[in-house]
């Protein structure tokens, strides 16, 4: 068994094919944590390269987190039976005022499928439950979205609130149709991710991954 075929599978989006070889390659003998770094994570990143230069689209992202959410379905007893942990747990959400959520569906399937833990608000999330989620979970990263301009006045709120909060070493990244390097700068994020694809390098970099 190679393990690149299940990559492959997942980059095709073929969710029944990636469980199929998932599960053949675990009564091979290879680890569920070898199926999820040298597969799955890759296959993911392979896929979000490909939605970077425009040769995927949403459709192909989805099929492909479908595939891969299949096959973490098998392996994760697996990987908590074995005590691997996630690379880093991010708090996400789209801000108070905001009810839109595809985007920041689309930055957590490319941060899960490639290790992340990731605690999702949802959408229309105050200040407050940021900061708290943050507290409860432990996260040094927090995701926040906007679609809309009018609602990039609660981003700049939600910012000042973890700052405010005594929250130690959590850093705060951007993303949004409205939001630019330059309104990350002027309202203090550590980081802006112009689109889901360079969320899990701007994620790495800002908890010191890479």
């Amino acid at each position: 068994m190679n393990l690149q075929d299940v990559k492959q599978r997942l980059v095709e989006g073929d969710a029944r094919g990636v469980t199929e070889l998932a599960r053949q390659a675990l009564q091979e003998g290879h680890s569920a944590q070898a199926i999820l770094s040298e597969a799955l994570i890759p296959g993911m990143g392979r896929v979000g390269a490909l939605f970077e230069q425009g040769e995927y689209f949403v459709p192909e992202l989805l099929l492909a987190a479908r595939a891969m959410y299949a096959a973490l379905d098998l392996l994760r007893p697996h990987l908590t039976a074995a005590g691997v942990e996630a690379v880093g747990k991010v708090v996400l959400g789209t801000v108070q005022g905001d009810l839109h959520d595809i985007g920041k569906k689309l930055v957590m399937i490319m941060l899960e499928g490639n290790g992340f833990q990731v605690i999702d608000l949802g959408a229309d999330v105050s200040p407050q439950r940021f900061v708290e989620a943050a507290k409860q979970s432990g996260a040094k990263l927090v995701g926040l979205s906007a679609l809309l301009s009018t609602t990039l006045p609660a981003m700049e709120r939600t910012i000042q609130a973890v700052r405010e909060s005594g929250l130690s070493g959590v850093k705060v990244m951007i993303g949004g149709a409205p939001v630019t390097q330059a309104l990350a700068d002027k309202i203090g994020a550590d980081g802006f991710g112009r689109d889901a694809a360079v969320a899990v390098s701007l994620a790495r970099r800002l908890l010191g991954l890479s």
